[in-house]
């Protein structure tokens, strides 16, 4: 690995608040086709595309089945908006992706570091890396915290905010007010996570996670209503 390309690595590390244990791994995430020419060594990224793309729908489908009551055509809709390759890209360029790259000076005049497909390509590599690296957990930060407000966006209108959902069932059987607290805040101050625990009384307790207090508190009152004791 180059000096330049450790540097390129290491300013997306801190951009994205991750530290790859195996750099060439995010190395392959960044590496185009088209870089050296057709007499590189290291492998591109493509096989990396693939994977990132169903880690992305799982994690996505995972939060639309969360926080919507919809049916499946309408969750499948939200689905669609939410991983295709413009809103890759678009994520791609809030952290400065098409920067770390690695591609061919040709593909570089041509603009390649801010095509939609390529950045598109790029992140869904980016996800495959931080969940072969870090697991499902690494992955599942990198897309909270860059995710959290677009899921947010295509779910509002179509249902309850979770947190009144809640509430009214708590009372509806007689329990307490329903008691948030964060046990958990990481990553840098301009990209934090938070971990917020919800408990109510005669009911239990859930946990969710978010970029800021009220998604994760939103989060963690939906999974509360999903694990709602069957006693009651």
């Amino acid at each position: 690995m180059s000096g330049v390309e450790t540097r390129q690595l290491l300013r997306l590390e801190e951009r994205i608040g991750y530290s790859f244990k195996d750099k060439s791994l995010a190395l392959q995430a960044l590496t185009h086709s088209s870089y050296g020419d057709g007499r590189r060594k290291n492998a591109d990224n493509e096989r990396l595309e693939f994977l990132g793309d169903r880690v992305l729908g799982l994690m996505t489908a995972h939060c639309l089945f969360a926080l919507t009551p919809e049916r499946e055509g309408a969750m499948a809709r939200k689905l669609n908006a939410l991983v295709r390759k413009e809103t890759c890209a678009a994520i791609a360029r809030e952290i400065d992706l098409g920067e770390a790259m690695m591609m061919s000076p040709s593909e570089v005049r041509q603009g390649g570091r801010d095509k939609a497909s390529i950045l598109g390509d790029a992140c869904e590599a980016l996800i495959a890396a931080l969940y072969i690296d870090g697991g499902l957990e690494a992955a599942l930060a990198f897309y909270h915290t860059f995710w959290d407000d677009k899921i947010q966006a295509v779910t509002q209108k179509s249902m309850k905010d979770p947190k009144t959902a809640l509430q009214e069932k708590v009372s509806s059987v007689g329990g307490g007010m329903p008691d948030y607290v964060v046990i958990e805040r990481s990553g840098p101050d301009h990209r934090p996570m938070f971990v917020v625990e919800v408990t109510c009384e005669k009911i239990g307790s859930a946990k969710g996670t978010g970029k800021s207090k009220k998604i994760a508190e939103r989060f963690a009152a939906r999974h509360l209503l999903e694990n709602w004791p069957d006693t009651l």
